[in-house]
């Protein structure tokens, strides 16, 4: 209904389309006294209007979630394939196809077509862009709320272009098509400041591009707006107050390890705390902070930052990721000698962390010493407050969820969604943190020191301080605030992991 009335004239009108009455539109406007609007309106509609008053906010609200860039993006591929095909005719006596996409890389009609690719993606609030080249057609994909949604395009010849044009605002080698790179570029886009990551490979039918969207305008989410749970969160910050000693974050890709790392640092961020992080790429910038970017092309490895670091008296020291012995190493041994030390690593569980540190050739007995606390985590859609409603478990829900708690569960209000306009019909809009909380001491140091993973295992699943992935999950469905498809993936990832 709304898109009744084209994207141009509804936002210079600031009018929109609501309802179809007895052969007449009902039309939004916010000043419904503009006599030209309404004329240039009942011309492109040719109904009869009737009016009603909005706020202007709501509005532009609207609009942002209606009107879709998907249509534009069609256009400007299909005026930069006719362009291609152009530059064909002009370059048919030059054989070298890199003459012919260089040339159409830096002329307007790509620059147009990427400017509105990057625009839909701000406006459906997606992570992650995806250009996939196929045997007959060109896929363009975007990460929302962790999950990918596609459009095809039949105009696959505009490919090369596109991925030229990339390389080249990313500074990369346009001539080298065998090899992955990996770049980065910034852009302004609809009055937002984004920093793009970007990494190509070579596949079957060309190259695959993937750009990672770091909006430098979104304010770092603190400590106490992650979700933790209130327990978690208090015991967090007992650890993060102490002098020594190191703190995991694990997880798999895109589970939120960097956030949570960023917003305790934010938390440390003080005049009277020296702060070092290492990192692989340095996604946000802090003031106060010494970030440095690690750069294995001229040996600048994290083992190599580390051991310098150290040597910069600092307080606190954040490793980007433990990727090897002597960097888990070095991490371990700077938390004995009076350093707060934050670290990821990519494992499923918080439980399985310590033992993977031992597993990469670590001493034992360095484990023990350093680790205090490993917090698992991940990421769950969170449920679209506008089309959210009352949910009934099915039997095999039931029965699954027995498994894990009792009858007094069924006590609980679950919700699922519909699907509206706001959440591009996906039931779901934003995403939140579940977490795996571990403190490390007493008996357990002792396993672990020992070497005796199955005993360390055993002895953390029944100590008092662990709240497992899953019961963080269904609290958060029990709260209404995510749907029980949720916390039945999160169980999946987990199960598949244990097997």
């Amino acid at each position: 209904m709304i898109r009744k009335l084209p994207e141009t004239q509804a936002r210079r009108h600031r009018a929109i389309v609501l309802d179809e009455i007895n052969h007449s539109y009902l039309v939004g406007m916010v000043d419904p006294s503009d006599i030209l609007a309404l004329d240039d309106i009942s011309k492109i509609l040719k109904k009869p209007i009737r009016q009603a008053i909005v706020k202007e906010n709501d509005v532009l609200r609207v609009f942002d979630q209606v009107y879709r860039h998907t249509d534009e993006i069609s256009s400007r591929a299909s005026e930069l394939h006719d362009d291609l095909l152009g530059v064909d005719d002009r370059l048919s006596n030059d054989d070298d196809d890199d003459d012919d996409e260089a040339a159409a890389a830096n002329e307007a009609p790509v620059v147009r077509l990427l400017e509105s690719i990057f625009k839909d993606a701000i406006q459906v609030r997606a992570s992650d862009i995806h250009i996939e080249p196929d045997e007959e057609v060109l896929r363009i994909r975007q990460r929302v709320d962790g999950v990918l949604n596609e459009y095809v395009m039949k105009e696959k010849r505009i490919v090369g272009a596109l991925v030229l044009r990339l390389k080249l605002m990313a500074k990369l080698n346009i001539s080298e098509k065998r090899l992955p790179q990996d770049g980065r570029f910034q852009l302004n886009i609809v009055g937002k400041k984004i920093d793009v990551r970007l990494s190509t490979m070579p596949i079957q039918y060309g190259e695959s591009v993937v750009m990672r969207l770091l909006e430098r305008n979104d304010q770092l989410l603190k400590l106490d707006e992650l979700g933790f749970p209130e327990k978690i969160l208090k015991r967090l910050k007992y650890y993060m107050a102490r002098p020594h000693g190191m703190i995991l974050v694990t997880g798999p890709t895109g589970s939120g390890k960097s956030t949570t790392l960023y917003a305790c640092l934010s938390e440390l961020n003080k005049a009277e705390n020296k702060i070092i992080t290492v990192e692989d790429p340095v996604e946000y910038s802090l003031p106060r902070i010494n970030q440095v970017q690690v750069n294995p092309k001229i040996n600048l490895t994290f083992a190599t930052v580390l051991r310098s670091a150290l040597r910069q008296d600092p307080h606190i020291v954040m490793i980007g990721e433990m990727r090897d012995q002597e960097t888990a190493e070095i991490g371990l041994r700077a938390a004995m000698t009076g350093h707060l030390v934050f670290s990821t690593l990519h494992t499923n569980d918080a439980i399985s962390s310590a033992v993977r540190l031992i597993d990469m050739g670590t001493e034992s007995y360095l484990a023990a010493a350093a680790l205090r606390v490993v917090i698992a985590q991940r990421l769950v859609r969170k449920l679209c407050p506008d089309c959210s409603i009352g949910y009934d478990p099915t039997e095999q829900e039931r029965s699954w969820l027995l498994s894990i708690a009792d009858e007094s569960i069924f006590k609980s209000e679950f919700k699922t969604s519909r699907g509206c306009q706001r959440c591009n019909n996906s039931g779901y809009h934003g995403r939140m943190g579940v977490y795996e909380f571990l403190e490390l001491e007493g008996e357990m140091l002792d396993a672990l020191r020992d070497n005796q993973p199955t005993r360390f295992s055993q002895l953390a699943k029944i100590s008092s301080g662990y709240i497992p992935l899953i019961k963080s999950a269904l609290d958060q469905a029990i709260a209404g605030k995510t749907s029980l498809e949720e916390v039945f993936r999160v169980a999946g990832d987990l199960e598949e992991s244990a097997n």
